[in-house]
């Protein structure tokens, strides 16, 4: 992993100002898939449907192919995927996730028998024995394992320690499923969609010209003392955001257009000073006293806007 270029600019992009909205306006390429009904199935720390009236703003209206290197749940997938006219190419570096999209994508009536037999397993003492009991090693069983603890862990939280084992407490959360229409109509979604498990630097290298990337990597802490909790046993540094920089200088040299969302701070605004900042603000849960309570607070956030898009 190379370092951080020690030339960078350190001026700040100027600050620009975004009212986010609780309602989902009208915005070209979002009616089309939310008609076809396809929408994210899973629960997903950092997801950005609350943000897809900002976000929509700045993506262009048509584009060649789609990339989304760090897919998560998918939510802004779903809602710009009709304004693509090629490949839409969706991948992350957490293995068990992608899976789960490989499963939807190929076997989805396999999963949907898979998942049937979780299905009452509520209790404190059945999570547990379900969360530390061995991980299958079929394909379309861990990927119905991995729903059971999205719906059943705390706050929906895909949380591994370094070996990368999963370590989420019972969220007192019912397990409810995949109901079989809203998971075919995410399959049919995936028609024109490459799957896959890449680090996102091997990624950007394919976008060409005409294409767009949406961004919306794991979130730097907040200090050096804050605990951070990985969604895969590979963290992401401050050393990745900055070769994330690179990479997208590389993009808008080459006349790609992307977009990325993030946590508006120095670091950040350094990083990135090559590039437009427009700053928002949005509400987002946090854990509260009780491991099990949730809390809205206000995050400062950026939109992060390529050259090629102005």
């Amino acid at each position: 992993m190379t370092s951080p270029r020690s030339a960078r600019r350190s001026a700040v992009a100027p600050r620009e100002e975004a009212t986010n909205s609780a309602a989902v306006l009208s915005l070209p390429g979002l009616g089309a898939a939310e008609d076809e009904g396809a929408r994210p199935f899973l629960k997903w720390a950092g997801g950005k449907t609350r943000l897809l009236t900002v976000l929509l703003r700045y993506f262009p209206y048509k584009f060649g192919e789609y990339y989304e290197p760090f897919v998560g749940a998918g939510s802004v997938f779903f809602a710009v995927r009709a304004r693509a006219q090629g490949v839409q190419h969706l991948s992350d570096l957490n293995t068990e996730l992608v899976n789960v999209w490989l499963a939807v994508k190929k076997q989805p009536q396999a999963l949907l028998g898979a998942l049937a037999a979780y299905g009452g397993l509520d209790s404190e003492e059945e999570y547990y024995r379900v969360r530390d009991g061995a991980w299958p090693t079929d394909p379309i069983q861990r990927a119905a394992l991995f729903i059971y603890l999205n719906q059943t862990a705390w706050n929906g939280l895909w949380r591994v320690n370094r070996w990368g084992v999963f370590n989420v407490p019972w969220g007192a959360r019912h397990f409810r499923g995949v109901r079989e229409p809203d998971l075919l109509r995410v399959h049919h979604a995936l028609t024109q969609a490459e799957v896959s498990e890449r680090d996102f630097r091997e990624a950007l290298e394919q976008p060409r010209k005409g294409d767009f990337v949406y961004l919306d990597p794991p979130y730097l802490p907040v200090s050096d003392t804050s605990k951070f909790a990985g969604y895969t046993e590979k963290r992401f540094r401050k050393a990745d955001l900055a070769e994330l920089s690179e990479c997208c200088e590389r993009l808008s040299r080459r006349g790609v257009s992307w977009v990325m969302s993030n946590r508006d701070n120095a670091i950040v605004r350094e990083l990135f000073a090559h590039a437009r900042i427009v700053a928002l603000t949005t509400r987002r849960s946090v854990a509260a006293q009780n491991r099990r309570d949730v809390e809205p607070i206000d995050s400062p956030e950026v939109v992060v806007i390529g050259a090629a898009n102005l």
